[in-house]
């Protein structure tokens, strides 16, 4: 249900957006509170959505840690736990809207107290990386890659690190990452194609932004 109704408004907004440049004074009044109803039903959706998470993330930290987490997660009192299960939940799914300027602030929260937090570093170094800060992103990816021994975390790291260096130009180390990258996973596949663009020099980087799923 969810994803037709995102279709709809996902339609009606190409057809304003198709209209608008050419539409009259008259045409652009009724586009115009097309948009605002489609903006307050957004609005609408997010403020929902932040409830629910609130609601859910609370719930979490009242459960004890061994039914919450699994090893590379925070430990702490319960409190501490809610604290970290409302911040990762809300970063997670502002990360998940394209809001990352929100996620970076949730996920600096939670790895300010619990640095080795994985997954949080791990969206925190993204929400970095959509954001053009990429001086931090690195730092982040950094620091993650000696406390983790998944591969696939390994690899994803390994690769954003290159596309930074490639970003930079200074593809030597872009390529050496890349090929980090590769050895880590080789079914990772993003690895070996950038490889392909560093000895090319030319051709399009590749990042994954769902490494969540890839892990």
């Amino acid at each position: 249900m969810i994803h037709h109704v995102f279709a709809t408004m996902n339609a009606v907004l190409d057809e304003i957006m198709r209209e608008y440049p050419t539409a009259d004074s008259s045409r652009r009044i009724e586009l115009e509170e097309q948009l605002s109803a489609l903006k307050s039903m957004s609005d609408t959706f997010v403020d929902e959505w932040l409830l629910f998470e609130e609601k859910l993330g609370k719930w979490l930290g009242s459960l004890s840690e061994s039914e919450i987490y699994t090893g590379t997660e925070p430990e702490g009192s319960s409190l501490d736990l809610a604290e970290a299960s409302d911040d990762y939940s809300k970063g997670q799914g502002y990360y998940k809207l394209f809001m990352f300027q929100e996620a970076i602030r949730h996920f600096e929260q939670l790895i300010a107290k619990y640095p080795d937090f994985l997954a949080g570093r791990m969206y925190l170094a993204m929400s970095y990386l959509r954001t053009g800060d990429y001086a931090e992103a690195y730092r982040h990816f950094q620091f993650l890659l000696p406390l983790t021994d998944n591969d696939k975390i390994k690899a994803i790291s390994y690769n954003a690190m290159g596309c930074i260096q490639a970003r930079n130009e200074n593809m030597e180390k872009a390529y050496e990452l890349f090929r980090k990258a590769y050895q880590s996973d080789p079914s990772f596949m993003e690895p070996l194609i950038n490889m392909g663009a560093c000895i090319q020099k030319n051709g399009v980087l590749q990042v994954s932004p769902d490494f969540i799923r890839e892990t």
